[in-house]
C-alpha cells in the first residue's frame, strides 16, 4: 500500500480529527440539529447513565446473593444433656443436678469453604428446634440439695423455648441463648406462675452480681460444660417472691455433648 494513502487513513483514524469531521458533518445536516436543548440533553443522558448503573447493582446484588445461598450447607447437630449438673437461686446453696437423658435436635449452618473435606472448621451457627428439646424436670429423682433429694412432692418443669447461637470448631468455644419457663409447683396443691430465664449458656466465663461460674470447651469427642447466670424477675406470687428474694439471679452449670452430622452440601 502506498505510503500516502497509509498517512491518508492515520489521519481520519485520529479521534481529534475523527471529531472535528463528526462535529462540521452535524452542522450541515437540516435533520439532525446540534443541541437545540443542551441542559435537556444532558439531562437525559445522566437519568440514562444512572439506570444503567442502577441495573448493574442489581445484577451484582442477586450474584453475590445466590453466592452466599449456594456456598452454605445444612448440618445436623444434635445435644445430649449428663449427670453432674448445677442449678442455683438466689443466695441459696446450689442443687446438685442430673441432667441424664436430656436431649434436642436441630440445624447448623456454615459456609462450604469452611466444610472442606468433611470436617468443620470455624464458626457454625446453630438453631435447635425446641419442640424436640426435652430438659429433665428438677425433681427427687434428679435434684439434691445438701446432698439430699428433694422432698417427693417438689417438681420444677422446664419448658425451652429458645436454644441457639454459635459455635466455634476450631477454638471450641461454645455461646447458645436460652430461654426457658420454669413451673414451680407442689403435688397438686400448688403451682406458681413460671419463673422466666433468659441467659446465654457459654463455655467461657459467666458472671452476675451474686453468682457465677467457668464453663468447658467443646473437645474433640463433643463434650463441653456450658454455664449461664440470668436475672430472675418477681412473678406477682407472694410466696414464691418472698421465698427465692425476687428479683435474684438464678445460676445453670450444663454438662452435655454436642455433635454434627452432614446432611446436605452445595
Amino acid at each position: 500500500m502506498p505510503k500516502t494513502m497509509m498517512n491518508y487513513r492515520t489521519q481520519i483514524l485520529n479521534p481529534r480529527i475523527l471529531h472535528h469531521i463528526c462535529a462540521k458533518t452535524t452542522n450541515l445536516s437540516p435533520h439532525f440539529p446540534t443541541n437545540p436543548n443542551p441542559k435537556l440533553q444532558k439531562t437525559t443522558l445522566f437519568t440514562t447513565h444512572n439506570a444503567v448503573n442502577q441495573q448493574q447493582k442489581a445484577v451484582s446484588t442477586i450474584s453475590v446473593n445466590e453466592t452466599e445461598i449456594s456456598n452454605i450447607d445444612v448440618i445436623n447437630v444434635k445435644l445430649k444433656t449428663l449427670g453432674g449438673c448445677k442449678l442455683g437461686i438466689s443466695r441459696y446453696p446450689d442443687f446438685e443436678y442430673d441432667a441424664q437423658g436430656g436431649s434436642g435436635t436441630g440445624k447448623a449452618t456454615v459456609p462450604v469453604s469452611n466444610n472442606s473435606n468433611d470436617r468443620l472448621s470455624g464458626e457454625v451457627f446453630v438453631d435447635f428446634d425446641v419442640n424436640t428439646l426435652y430438659i429433665p424436670a428438677v425433681s427427687t429423682a434428679t435434684t439434691k440439695f445438701l446432698r439430699l433429694p428433694l422432698p417427693p412432692f417438689l417438681n420444677i418443669h422446664i419448658v425451652p423455648e429458645i436454644l441457639s447461637g454459635k459455635i466455634n470448631t476450631e477454638s471450641g468455644q461454645v455461646d447458645l441463648r436460652l430461654k426457658a419457663k420454669f413451673y414451680f409447683s407442689v403435688g397438686s396443691i400448688y403451682r406458681a406462675a413460671p419463673l422466666v430465664v433468659d441467659t446465654v449458656l457459654t463455655s467461657e466465663e459467666a458472671a452476675g452480681e451474686i453468682r457465677g461460674g467457668r464453663g468447658a470447651r467443646l473437645n474433640e469427642q463433643g463434650l463441653c460444660a456450658l454455664v449461664g447466670v440470668a436475672r430472675v424477675d418477681p412473678i406477682g406470687d407472694f410466696f414464691m417472691d418472698s421465698f427465692l428474694s425476687l428479683p435474684s439471679e438464678c445460676l445453670a452449670c450444663l454438662q452435655a455433648t454436642i455433635s454434627f452430622v452432614k446432611i446436605n452440601s452445595s
